[in-house]
């Protein structure tokens, strides 16, 4: 096995159906963008906020409760909270699994198709 480095997608592996299975959610550690629409299914904004504050001042609650790290107006994206050791906020250190899995944001649900490197992702072996 070799070496991989989250930050260099050219220790990559090429993606391939059921990889998943097997890996140690490397992906998972990498910062995690997020829509509204997707802090909507998360529960985390209910529709009458979304619907009537800024999300300048949704981004304040959210950040005051630790659920995301970072708020770009220009392209509306959240950036979700990670752990001290850069894991997802919701990924659970154990298992190596995510807690949220059925409501997870968009970009959780297409990889590999999207990211820094499409077709590949960080696998590593358990």
């Amino acid at each position: 096995m070799s070496y991989v480095d989250i930050d260099n997608t050219a220790t990559w592996t090429k993606y391939k159906k059921g990889l998943c299975d097997s890996c140690v959610a490397n992906c998972c550690t990498m910062p995690v963008e997020a829509k509204l629409s997707d802090l909507l299914r998360l529960e985390v904004v209910d529709p009458f906020e979304a619907e009537h504050e800024e999300l300048r001042l949704i981004a304040r609650r959210l950040k005051k409760e630790g659920i995301i790290d970072n708020y770009t107006p220009s392209d509306e994206i959240f950036t979700l909270a990670r752990m001290a050791n850069r894991d997802c906020l919701y990924l659970d250190t154990k298992t190596r699994r995510c807690t949220i899995y059925a409501k997870r944001p968009d970009v959780c649900r297409k990889p590999p198709k999207v990211g820094p490197r499409p077709g590949f992702c960080p696998y590593e072996e358990k």
